[in-house]
């Protein structure tokens, strides 16, 4: 969206992005109100001329005229909503893109603070309206040149007539415009009620396996029920205020079209105008209120638009986990070091992982495994010390760049909508063969259990699978990688210990001569690896092979076999 990443940024970006086809459908629409002006411009030409003096010769050319016009509007409505239909699609679609890039964006932060579910919202129904925003430009403007067009043929008709309409038309819109304000509030407070009822229903839906384990879905149904109440409620007061901005602008239109018309009707009894100027007026009087009520519509949509960018900025605007760090990295030999690591519960970790090892870190304290997890990953800095890949400082790479040399594996990696194969593949290099990811990581058991196999569907985050067979899967992806330096953590917690030992095997193969860090307190994991560094209570503690650990820490024993 560039730098400007402000509401009004969003809104001239989405429409100045689709400028071409704002500007076609904006000058077809204009072709369309003028012809919709002249159609009773005609039809009292041809009251004056070929019915009050009957000339069937005359009547035949101007219906000729008229058909001509009515073909030229119709063309201009047509192919001006084609554009500008285009341009608000073209413009959702980008600002989707947008947004999901953000989310998805290596230096994170979008999510904090913020469900998927009002994630998915802003993706969809905020940039829906914001894209909208482009057709409402498109009618408006050629909703302007109606009403322009409208009292210049007023004024050819009457001068009092054509100056009433162009002095009311401006007020008319600035009463829309600030009858709208109300509607902008109103409209932001309930689409950040239904993205809230949104991510709610995002998070039980989730967690409805757990939900019926612990039998709490009476809690869970309460919970949405007035969350639901809430967007509702919030929904309500948004209608309300769209319908009595609406009314409102209606009664003054139709008080303005009566004054246009009481006006119209005295001249026409003091003979200031004849009969077909009357038609004529009576036409373009009733023809008023349409583009009338139309900028109106735009001042509603205009409203609704400030309210989504709003939103959509703020995702965009969000600040990243990490800062600073554009460099990228040559070919890695997998070295991964820590000096004098110093966050949250960790002080002064200083860890060497040699091109190549198989390591195993055993984290006495889950969180402090997961502040390790979090600065390797580099979803944090750290308050004190630094983390070198290769010898270059981890916050003197760019993220991406980082990501594609070092992968960290958490434990609770999310699983997508697809087929197993699509899964472990997600991340893989192109063309590389999945296989031997798959059965370092027991996948072959997990895809004989779905129909089609490879190919079979896992549904949303895995749902159709076991909480081991999800391990697999996610372990498998990770391996697929194939990453110079791949960190995982906990990935066996689920599965049998048969299935551990091969999994503790196959992955000792599958990443044979490329550096492996498992954050694990499994001992079938750390028995395949080449040494074990014991963290407790913030510092080393301890670090050997995981047989001689085993024998002589009690600590270690008590972290792994207990």
């Amino acid at each position: 969206m560039g730098a400007d990443r402000s509401g009004r940024g969003v809104i001239r970006r989405a429409v100045a992005g689709q400028r071409r086809d704002v500007v076609v459908g904006s000058l077809l629409g204009a072709a369309h109100q003028t012809g919709e002006a002249l159609v009773p411009v005609l039809i009292g030409l041809i009251v004056d001329r070929a019915v009050v003096r009957p000339d069937g010769g005359a009547l035949t050319a101007w219906l000729v005229v008229l058909a001509v016009v009515y073909a030229m509007l119709s063309y201009g409505f047509r192919f001006g909503a084609r554009a500008g239909e285009r341009a608000a699609e073209q413009a959702a679609h980008q600002l989707r893109l947008d947004v999901v890039r953000r989310v998805l964006a290596p230096h994170g932060g979008a999510e904090a603070g913020r469900p998927p579910g009002a994630l998915v919202n802003v993706a969809t129904e905020d940039a829906r309206r914001v894209g909208a925003l482009n057709m409402a430009l498109t009618l408006g403007i050629a909703a302007v040149v109606g009403v322009a067009a409208g009292a210049v043929l007023l004024l050819r008709a009457s001068v009092p007539l054509g100056l009433l309409v162009l002095i009311g038309a401006p007020v008319l819109m600035a009463l829309g415009h600030y009858l709208a304000r109300p509607l902008e509030h109103r409209s932001q407070a309930e689409q950040e009620r239904a993205a809230h009822a949104s991510g709610v229903a995002a998070d039980l839906v989730a967690g409805v396996r757990v939900l019926k384990g612990l039998r709490a879905e009476g809690a869970a149904v309460a919970r949405y029920r007035s969350t639901s109440q809430a967007s509702r409620e919030a929904n309500v007061r948004a209608a309300r205020a769209a319908a009595l901005q609406t009314g409102l602008m209606l009664t003054l239109t139709g008080a303005f079209i009566a004054l246009v018309a009481l006006v119209g009707g005295r001249l026409v009894l003091s003979g200031s105008i004849g009969l077909g100027a009357l038609v004529s007026a009576v036409g373009l009087a009733l023809f008023l209120p349409g583009p009338i009520a139309v900028l109106a519509w735009v001042g509603a949509e205009l409203a609704k638009a400030r309210a989504s960018a709003a939103r959509i900025a703020d995702v965009l605007a969000a600040p990243g986990e990490t800062t600073g760090g554009n460099g990228e990295p040559g070919p890695s030999s997998g070295e991964l070091r820590l000096h004098g690591l110093g966050h949250a519960g960790l002080d002064a970790i200083d860890l060497t992982v040699r091109p190549g090892e198989h390591l195993g870190i055993v984290v006495t304290d889950t969180a402090d495994a997961a502040t390790l997890l979090h600065c390797l990953a580099r979803r944090c800095d750290p308050d004190r010390g630094r983390v070198e890949l290769d010898g270059t400082p981890v916050t003197e790479l760019a993220p991406a760049a980082l990501r594609s040399a070092l992968l960290v594996a958490e434990h609770d990696a999310q699983l997508f909508d697809g087929t197993l194969l699509d899964n472990v593949t997600a991340a893989a290099p192109a063309g590389a063969d999945p296989q031997p990811a798959m059965d370092a990581a027991a996948v072959d058991e997990v895809a004989a259990t779905l129909p089609g196999g490879t190919s079979g569907r896992i549904g949303e985050r895995g749902s159709s699978l076991s909480g081991g067979q999800r391990q697999r899967v996610a372990l498998a992806r990770a391996l697929a990688a194939d990453r110079s330096v791949l960190v995982v953590h906990d990935p066996t917690t689920a599965v049998d210990a048969a299935t551990e030992a091969r999994i503790a095997t196959g992955i000792r193969r599958a990443r044979a001569g490329r550096t492996t860090v498992l954050v694990t307190s499994s001992p079938a994991l750390l028995a395949a690896t080449d040494r074990v560094v014991l963290i407790d209570g913030g510092t080393i503690t301890a670090e050997a092979p995981h047989e001689d650990l085993v024998r002589d820490h009690p600590v270690y024993r008590t972290a792994v076999l207990t």
